[in-house]
């Protein structure tokens, strides 16, 4: 049963979730809440190994939900869950692509569907920046600090992602951030 369970909340989230895998966050959150699978605080952390280790942020953040919730054969169908929507999309898209190609209705959807998009990739970010910056009404400062030097550095720097992260983890481990 609970198998069946996970399958299908990480339908839902496959097919709701428009705009990729930080729109997916809103909607494991509410997750969270409702089965008690995983904290908010949980749902950070997931967001941090899933934006480390190769792989689409919602493929990895059900893989590892379902390994939490019931070992390798929960990982395995919470990631059938969230692929399948988008496999049964793609397919009948592709039946019909042809003749809604130059459609004004299709266009004018997409651009609806933008804002709805970066509203629930924004809320996530909200939801994170709280978990992270906040420990009930204290700010922790040295994840502010961090984070900030961090937001400065991407905008003048260009070097690969995977050297932000490695530094973000080291300074954690050296301050001790987490405690």
């Amino acid at each position: 049963m609970l198998l069946l369970r996970l399958f299908y909340e990480f339908f839902k989230v496959g097919l709701f979730s428009v705009g990729g895998g930080l729109a997916t966050l809103p909607f494991l959150y509410a997750m969270g809440e409702k089965t008690q699978w995983f904290t908010h605080t949980d749902v950070t952390n997931l967001i941090a190994i899933s934006e480390s280790t190769p792989g689409p942020i919602g493929v990895n953040a059900a893989t590892y939900v379902g390994f939490l919730t019931d070992g390798l054969p929960g990982s395995i169908v919470a990631t059938l869950g969230l692929i399948t929507p988008a496999i049964i999309v793609i397919l009948l898209i592709s039946q019909v692509l042809e003749r809604f190609r130059h459609s004004t209705l299709v266009d004018n959807a997409f651009y609806g569907l933008r804002p709805a998009s970066t509203a629930l990739i924004a809320s996530a970010g909200l939801l994170v920046a709280k978990t992270t910056f906040l420990a009930g009404m204290a700010v922790r400062w040295p994840q502010v600090a961090l984070a900030a030097v961090l937001l400065v550095a991407t905008q003048k720097t260009d070097w690969h992602p995977v050297i932000y992260i490695a530094f973000a983890a080291v300074v954690g481990v050296v301050f001790h951030l987490g405690t």
